[in-house]
C-alpha cells in the first residue's frame, strides 16, 4: 500500500487517543506481541492489530475508518496483556469504530451485513418472544408495530436467536472471521 503523504490526518493519533483505553497508543514499538496473540489475525491474513495501531499513528484515517478491517476485530482482548509498552490494540480498534459511527461512515445495514448483530425479517416474525426470553444480553425487544427488534448495540452476534426462533425470522450474516477473509 503506497501512503500519500497529503492524504495524512496529522490530528487523527490525538483524536482516536482521546478515546477510553487509548492514550497509550503512541508507545507501540511494532513487537508484534498484539498480532501473535490475536486469534482473528491467525484466520483473517489482512487483518493485523499492529498495523492499525501504526496506521492510527501515520494519520491514515480515511483507510481506517472507511475500511471493514476495523469490524473484523472480536474484541477478546487477547492483545492487551501481551503489550510490553500498556498500549491496548483492542481499545484501539474500538475508539476507531466509535470514531467511525460518530461520523456517520458506517450504517446499520453494512453492521449487519458484517455479521456484527443479528436483524429480524419483520415479515417473518410472530413476536412469540422466544428470542426475547432465550437472548443473554437484552438485545431483542418488541417493537409497538408487532415484531421484534435487535438492538445492535446489545447483540454480541452470538446467533442463539438465529437457532431458536421458530419464525426463522432471524437472520445474521457470518463475521469476517467465520468467512475467514476480508475479500469473501
Amino acid at each position: 500500500m503506497a501512503i500519500q503523504a497529503a492524504k495524512l490526518n496529522p490530528e487523527f493519533e490525538s483524536i482516536i487517543g482521546g478515546y477510553e483505553g487509548c492514550a497509550t497508543l503512541s508507545l507501540c514499538y511494532g513487537c508484534g506481541s498484539c498480532s501473535s496473540a490475536c486469534p482473528v489475525e491467525k484466520v483473517v491474513p489482512e487483518f493485523d492489530p499492529r498495523k492499525i495501531v501504526h496506521m492510527v499513528a501515520l494519520g491514515m484515517e480515511d483507510e481506517l475508518l472507511g475500511s471493514d478491517i476495523i469490524w473484523a476485530c472480536s474484541q477478546c482482548q487477547s492483545c492487551i496483556p501481551v503489550c510490553p509498552q500498556g498500549v491496548r490494540c483492542a481499545d484501539v480498534i474500538k475508539g476507531l469504530r466509535d470514531e467511525a459511527v460518530k461520523r456517520k461512515m458506517v450504517d446499520s445495514e453494512r453492521l449487519a451485513g458484517l455479521g456484527l448483530f443479528a436483524s429480524v425479517d419483520p415479515g417473518k416474525c410472530v413476536a412469540c418472544l422466544t428470542c426475547v426470553r432465550l437472548c443473554p444480553f437484552g438485545a431483542p425487544r418488541i417493537e409497538d408495530e408487532g415484531y421484534a427488534f435487535i438492538d445492535p448495540d446489545l447483540c454480541k452476534a452470538c446467533g442463539i436467536c438465529v437457532l431458536e426462533c421458530p419464525a426463522e425470522a432471524i437472520g445474521l450474516s457470518p463475521s469476517q472471521e467465520q468467512k475467514g477473509s476480508m475479500g469473501e
